[in-house]
C-alpha cells in the first residue's frame, strides 16, 4: 500500500480550503475600509459640498440661510434614521416585508460591533445609507431657497423623510414589491434624484415664486463658493457610485469609471448647448452639466460600461440645459436651483436608459433581473412612475399639513431683508 507524504497531503488540503466557498456572513477587511471610505466621501457631499455649491448660487443676504439649513437637515435626518428609518427602509423582518422594513432596529438597538449585513458591520452599512438618506432632503433646499420659514424645512424634512424616502428606499434598496419586480437602482436614481426632484418641484410650486419673479434677475452672488462646492460633489460622487457596489471589487471600479465618464461628457455637452445659444461659456453652465451627467449616471453605473456612460452624460447635458427653460417659462416655477430640472430629469432618464445600455454589446455587465431590454425599460419606468406619484402626493400632503399648522412662507418683509438676519440673526458678509 503507497503512503501519500506528508507534503503533498498538505498542499491537497490547503488546495481544497482554498476552493471552498467562504461564509457568506464572515467581514471582509477591505470591503469593509472602502465603504468606510465611500461613507466619508457622501457625506462630505452634503457638508460641506452641497452647503456651499447652494450657498453660493443664492443672493449675499441669504448665504447662511442656506449652509444652515444643509447643516440642521443633515442632523435631523441622522437622527430620523438612527430612530426609526433604518429600520423601516432596510430591515425586513416587519409583518409587511413588501412595503415596509420591521422594528427590529428601532434606535438602532442589537446593532453592535458583531452585528453584519452580508461581509459589512451593519454599523457600517447602517451609516453609508444613511448618507443617502441625509442627501435626498437636503437636494430639495435648492428648490424653495430665499424664501420658506426655517421651521417649515424642518417639519417638511421630517414628514418628508419618514413617508417617502423610507418606503421608496425599501420598496428597491430593501427588498420590497418594487425589487422583487424587478426595478434595479445601482446607486440612486429612483430611491435619491426622482422622489427628490419631483418633492423639490411640488415644495417649489407648493410655496410660490420669489418675490420679483421671474422678470427680477437674481444672480448667484459668489461663484467662487459654488465652484468649490461642485468639485467637492464631483469627487464626493465616486462615493456615492462605486461605494454602492458594497464591495472593493471590479464592479467598483467600473461605477467609478462611469461615473466619472457621464460628469465629463455632461459638462462639455452643457458647455457647448450654452456656448452656442448664448456665445459664451460660463463656469455655472459646466458645474451644471457635470453635475447632471452624475445625477444621470446615478441608476445605472454598477452595469453599463464607459460607452453607455458617454452616451448618458451626452443626453444629460443636452436633455436638462432644456428642462431648466421648461420648468422657469412654460411651467413659470420658481425652482430657484433647479433641482427638479437637473437632478429629477436626468434620474428618471438614466432609470430608463439603463436596460438598453447594459448590455453587453456596449460593454455593459448586464443586468441581474433575467428581463430582456424591453421588459426591464418598462419596469423601471414602473419603479419611476411609482416614485414620481408618491413623492409628489406626499409632498403636497405635508406642505399643506405644514401650511396650515405652522405656515411655509416669510413676510415680505422678511423676505426682502433677508433671511440670514431675518431667521438667523447673522450676516455672510461684514463689508
Amino acid at each position: 500500500m503507497s503512503r501519500t507524504p506528508f507534503p503533498r497531503l498538505l498542499a491537497a488540503c490547503l488546495m481544497l480550503l482554498a476552493s471552498s466557498p467562504a461564509p457568506c456572513e464572515e467581514l471582509n477587511s477591505a470591503d469593509t475600509a472602502w465603504i468606510l471610505t465611500s461613507t466619508g466621501l457622501v457625506l462630505f457631499m452634503t457638508v460641506p459640498g452641497l452647503a456651499l455649491f447652494y450657498g453660493g448660487l443664492v443672493r449675499t443676504k441669504n448665504v447662511l440661510s442656506v449652509l444652515v439649513q444643509c447643516f440642521a437637515v443633515t442632523s435631523l435626518v441622522s437622527i430620523l434614521w438612527m430612530v426609526a428609518g433604518y429600520s423601516l427602509a432596510l430591515t425586513d423582518t416587519g409583518p409587511w416585508p413588501a412595503v415596509l422594513g420591521g422594528f427590529s432596529r428601532l434606535f438602532l438597538l442589537g446593532l453592535d460591533a458583531d452585528a453584519l449585513t452580508g461581509n459589512l458591520p451593519e454599523s457600517v452599512f447602517c451609516m453609508y445609507h444613511l448618507t443617502f438618506a441625509v442627501f435626498a432632503p437636503a437636494l430639495m433646499i435648492g428648490s424653495f431657497v430665499e424664501r420658506m420659514r426655517f421651521s417649515a424645512t424642518l417639519w417638511f424634512t421630517l414628514g418628508w423623510t419618514l413617508l417617502v424616502y423610507v418606503p421608496v428606499c425599501h420598496w428597491i434598496w430593501g427588498g420590497g414589491w418594487l425589487a422583487q419586480l424587478g426595478v434595479v437602482d445601482f446607486a440612486g436614481g429612483i430611491v435619491v434624484h426622482t422622489t427628490a426632484g419631483i418633492g423639490a418641484l411640488t415644495a417649489a410650486w407648493r410655496v410660490g415664486p420669489r418675490r420679483g419673479f421671474p422678470g427680477t434677475l437674481m444672480p448667484p452672488h459668489n461663484l467662487t463658493l459654488t465652484a468649490a462646492g461642485a468639485g467637492i460633489l464631483w469627487v464626493g460622487w465616486h462615493g456615492f457610485s462605486a461605494g454602492s457596489a458594497l464591495m472593493a471589487n471590479g464592479a467598483a471600479g467600473v461605477a467609478m469609471l462611469t461615473t466619472h465618464i457621464a460628469a465629463t461628457a455632461g459638462a462639455l455637452v452643457w458647455m457647448a448647448v450654452e456656448w452656442s445659444r448664448f456665445g459664451r461659456p460660463t463656469l455655472l453652465g459646466l458645474a451644471t452639466g457635470m453635475i447632471a451627467g452624475l445625477g444621470i449616471i446615478s441608476p445605472a453605473a454598477g452595469f453599463v460600461g464607459p460607452l453607455g456612460a458617454l452616451a448618458m452624460g451626452i443626453l444629460a447635458g443636452g436633455i436638462c440645459f432644456f428642462a431648466i427653460h421648461w420648468v422657469k417659462r412654460k411651467l413659470a416655477i420658481d425652482d430657484a436651483l433647479d433641482v427638479f430640472p437637473v437632478h429629477g430629469v436626468s434620474g428618471m432618464i438614466g432609470s430608463l436608459l439603463t436596460a438598453p445600455l447594459a448590455v453587453k454589446a456596449l460593454g455593459g455587465s448586464g443586468l441581474p433581473t433575467g428581463l430582456d431590454v424591453l421588459q426591464q425599460v418598462g419596469v423601471q419606468g414602473i419603479g419611476v412612475l411609482v416614485a414620481l406619484g408618491w413623492s409628489g402626493a406626499a409632498s403636497l400632503a405635508i406642505l399643506t399639513l405644514v401650511d396650515r399648522f405652522n405656515g411655509l412662507r416669510v413676510g415680505a418683509d422678511d423676505e426682502t431683508e433677508g433671511l440670514d438676519l431675518s431667521s438667523h440673526n447673522g450676516k455672510g458678509y461684514h463689508l
